[in-house]
């Protein structure tokens, strides 16, 4: 199931960190350059298209020979905690993904501050990290310095209605007031192009009002918004427990969205110049995880746990409604990025001037190439 889990390991606050003895993988091991690469894993092929570099990690893509990075490497790597979407970064930590790899990594936990994620990994206080591309793409257009590698997966957005105010759709929001977390929110991003793709101005036609996580549920059960937008495992749950007195309206998981990456994986620019097998190899141990996620949510479920207070099998059930199959690390990527740049263009988030394509292939980088 898991290669080379080890049991050792040490945990300290705020941050987690593990080492553990390197898996033996199988077959012959060859060294190049300080990187081990070994025979590829047991995966169907599929010939790339002409002209493209060779994609990883999607149904139809080729998958490498594992990186082994010798001697190992210790990464910082920044993770909120709070989204169950993100469970393939404590899934490589505890399964054994990222000593696979060579990599002696350290988590440091934000606690659900998305912003400080990325301002971490530009100003080299950590590595890596993943969160929301709707959150993220805003500070990269303004010049941090941060690739996307990888998606990590699809669909984790829901919004609420109150099953009594006979909101069903999204056309009947003009003149309401939604509710979110802050208004930098990957939801308020998602849901205000949404808005605005039904002729809604969302900066004039809607009210938005940001309240803590835990009290959106009643902040729109007590009347004091119409409808609330916010991630898993959060939103799940206040549905979940609402007996009835909420339902989900709409998700990240309609229309052309549904196939698009919702997480994504950045590497600080540096990182990647200087050391790319290192970046390869980070990589290629959250492209594994991922798909340990997608293969066994009851066991990745169960991982997230140990770092929330909702039970495994309800976060199981969770990870069932993403696509965690679903985390394109080649050009694939560059156009789900310019899908998401042109929206945020037209609701005024980034700028008139920005040009989709130019931008996505800008802030991606291939680091299998």
């Amino acid at each position: 199931m898991s290669p080379g889990a080890s049991t050792a390991e040490k945990t300290r606050q705020p941050t987690i960190r593990r080492r553990a003895v390197l898996a033996v993988l199988g077959g012959g091991v060859l060294a190049s350059s300080g990187v081990l690469a070994s025979r590829s894993f047991g995966a169907p092929r599929f010939a790339a298209e002409p002209g493209l570099p060779t994609p990883i990690c999607t149904v139809a893509d080729q998958v490498p020979a594992p990186i082994v990075i010798n001697p190992r490497r210790a990464i910082k790597f920044a993770w909120s905690g709070t989204g169950v979407c993100t469970s393939s970064v404590p899934v490589a930590l505890h399964r054994g993904y990222f000593d696979k790899h060579g990599l002696d990594v350290e988590i440091v936990n934000f606690s659900g501050a998305q912003d400080q994620i990325l301002e971490s990994i530009a100003t080299g206080k950590t590595d890596a990290g993943v969160s929301f591309a709707l959150q993220w793409l805003k500070p990269l257009e303004q010049g941090l310095q941060v690739n996307f590698t990888t998606g990590v997966h699809g669909g984790c957005i829901h919004l609420l209605a109150p099953t009594k105010s006979g909101i069903t759709r999204l056309d009947q929001l003009r003149g309401k007031t939604i509710g979110v977390t802050t208004m930098v929110s990957a939801s308020k991003n998602f849901y205000s192009i949404q808005l605005a793709k039904l002729g809604i101005d969302p900066n004039t036609d809607v009210q938005w009002r940001a309240f803590p996580g835990d009290l959106l549920g009643a902040a729109a059960l007590k009347g004091d918004v119409d409808v609330i937008a916010d991630a898993d495992p959060n939103v799940n749950l206040l549905e979940k427990r609402s007996n009835g007195a909420l339902v989900t309206i709409s998700t990240n998981l309609e229309g052309p969205y549904r196939d698009l990456s919702c997480c994504v994986l950045g590497i600080r620019n540096s990182l990647i110049r200087d050391e790319k097998p290192v970046a390869a190899a980070l990589t290629q141990a959250i492209l594994e995880a991922a798909e340990h996620v997608a293969n066994d949510p009851d066991d990745a479920g169960s991982v997230f746990a140990k770092y929330s207070p909702v039970p495994g099998p309800e976060l199981a059930g969770m990870l069932r409604l993403h696509t965690h199959h679903h985390h394109p690390s080649s050009p694939q990527l560059v156009k789900e990025l310019a899908v998401y740049i042109a929206d945020m263009k037209t609701i005024g988030v980034l700028k008139p001037s920005t040009d989709p394509d130019k931008f996505a292939t800008r802030i991606y980088a291939n680091v299998f190439a």
